[in-house]
């Protein structure tokens, strides 16, 4: 599916509101002035305060991992992530717990 090209400087929350900080190994392509995010980045959760109901528990939400990158397009031989792309939160105990949502995103670059 088609969507904006996700870069570094987006901004995405799990789905109990913590932001994500992507970090790219890419430094050659921008997108608006900021590096393209690629399968390969890591991207982590900070600040999540979800919590397990029995318990409580905490359970925060620590990384995001990306499922679907777009399928024609790279960047130094990695799929880019896009506006669109699906992924999954995951706990400490690497737990699903919902996908992120990408809130602000560049507008002008679309990729497949």
């Amino acid at each position: 599916m088609p969507g904006p090209i996700y870069h570094v400087g987006a901004t995405a929350m799990c789905p109990h509101g913590g932001p994500v900080t992507t970090v790219s190994s890419n430094a050659r392509v921008l997108v608006g002035g900021m590096p393209v995010a690629t399968i390969s980045d890591q991207s982590m959760v900070a600040g999540c305060a979800f919590q397990l109901p029995a318990g409580p528990t905490p359970s925060p939400c620590l990384r995001v991992q990306w499922l679907t990158p777009a399928v024609r397009v790279t960047v130094m031989g990695q799929p880019v992530l896009l506006q669109t792309s699906t992924s999954l939160c995951l706990s400490p105990a690497q737990a699903p717990q919902g996908p992120a949502s990408v809130t602000v995103n560049q507008g002008r670059v679309i990729a497949t």
